[in-house]
């Protein structure tokens, strides 16, 4: 008898050879993601529900921000220091509760202080998440698991923006109660299904914050992040503005933009295994100057079909760079150290996050043109500063492979 050994399938190319704690994390994250609907509704939360002027609303979210940029930090010092998986379910408990204290109260005062209490607590996870996939994956096998992560944030995050915007019409009290039970939910079953993976502390090497800030490397990374971030960012906070400024309606923003999570849902798991086997660096760079050129083409687009087109492009952009980021910071981390590298990585995108709007808005009011233009050159910018950081990350990552394990 003839045996024959053909290539594995594409579902077996995608997902196999990852252990089963990864996808444990994986499930906890695509139910967390499908409950993500307090977030993007916030706005409209504070100022219809609330009756908060919009002063008021923009001051609330600000102090949300400082808690995010406080958390990453923070987060990956609890991550290395308690473990991945108390911090993980720790943080995913906290919100829950937060989340519930927030829907019911009803003074300024109170709201403030939940907000920044959720700022702290609701992305936590990420640095722990983060952890927990250099610990338990390959290297080699890295950039597939984290874009798999990608892929789950964004098929949830897709479906909870269509399920809350009908829910919202009927009252935002399910919203709170459908974000806390999922966060819950993640966290329990990260708690009884997933172990601890932290080095063992009585083999670490001393570590601190002052120990990753020292790293060069690591700093211009997370330096370059920022500035995709910053550009990246414009997509979910000047866009819309840009695009109804123009005279279109708001629901044309929100047809644009279904173009990118379609395109995230059905392109990227095709993709995932082909970009997972090239040089990080140069997928990255190649992804921030996708995104770069989509954005600045919005410069030259007045339609909605217009607006929807340029959204295709810095999309594809987006599902060059799934996955890639992550594996970076875990190939530059010890494993010691992976919670508190990937809380500064986190900070890159809390920081993105505060100056997106504020520094984005004031251009778009001088002029859209200028704009868009400014953002494009800075994506390629950031294209650059990471090919030229690439050397020194393939070095980084060979010794990293070959150092003995934490």
């Amino acid at each position: 008898m003839t045996t024959v050994t053909g290539r594995p399938g594409f579902l077996q190319s995608a997902t196999g050879g990852l252990p089963r704690p990864f996808w444990v994390l994986f499930a906890g994250t695509l139910v967390n993601r499908l409950g993500t609907m307090v977030e993007p509704f916030i706005g409209i939360y504070l100022t219809q529900a609330r009756g908060m002027s919009l002063a008021a609303a923009g001051l609330v979210m600000t102090v949300f921000g400082v808690g995010s940029l406080l958390s990453q930090p923070f987060a990956g010092w609890l991550a290395d220091h308690f473990g991945r998986r108390v911090t993980l379910s720790g943080s995913m408990i906290a919100t829950a509760v937060t989340f519930i204290a927030l829907g019911y109260t009803t003074s300024l005062q109170g709201i403030t202080a939940a907000m920044l209490v959720l700022g702290l607590v609701v992305d936590a996870y990420r640095p722990a998440s983060q952890a927990l996939v250099a610990d338990l994956v390959s290297p080699e096998d890295r950039p597939r698991a984290f874009g798999l992560l990608f892929w789950a944030v964004n098929l949830g995050f897709s479906i909870a923006m269509i399920a809350g915007g009908w829910l919202a019409q009927t009252g935002f009290t399910t919203l709170f109660w459908i974000d806390a039970v999922t966060c819950l939910i993640f966290g329990v079953l990260v708690w009884r299904a997933i172990p601890e993976t932290r080095p063992d502390r009585s083999e670490d090497t001393p570590g601190r914050f002052a120990d990753v800030l020292r790293d060069r490397v690591m700093v211009t990374y997370v330096v370059i992040s920022l500035t995709f971030t910053f550009v990246y960012l414009q997509a979910y906070t000047t866009l819309p503005l840009a695009m109804t400024g123009v005279g279109l309606p708001t629901s044309a923003y929100g047809m644009a933009m279904a173009v990118n999570g379609a395109l995230i849902v059905v392109v990227q798991p095709l993709t995932n295994r082909w970009m997972s086997r090239r040089d990080p660096s140069a997928v990255l760079a190649s992804g921030f100057a996708v995104v770069g050129v989509g954005l600045a083409l919005t410069a030259v687009v007045s339609s909605t079909l217009g607006y929807a087109v340029t959204v295709a492009v810095w999309t594809l952009g987006e599902v060059i760079t799934a996955g890639v980021a992550g594996s970076i910071v875990a190939s530059l981390a010890p494993a010691h150290l992976r919670g508190r590298y990937s809380g500064l990585y986190g900070l890159a995108w809390s920081a993105g996050g505060m100056l997106a709007p504020l520094a984005g808005t004031r251009l778009l009011a001088v002029s859209p043109t200028l704009l868009w233009l400014v953002i494009g050159g800075l994506g390629l910018l950031a294209a650059v500063g990471q090919l030229a950081l690439g050397p020194a990350i393939r070095r980084r990552s060979r010794t990293q492979e070959t150092a003995p394990a934490g």
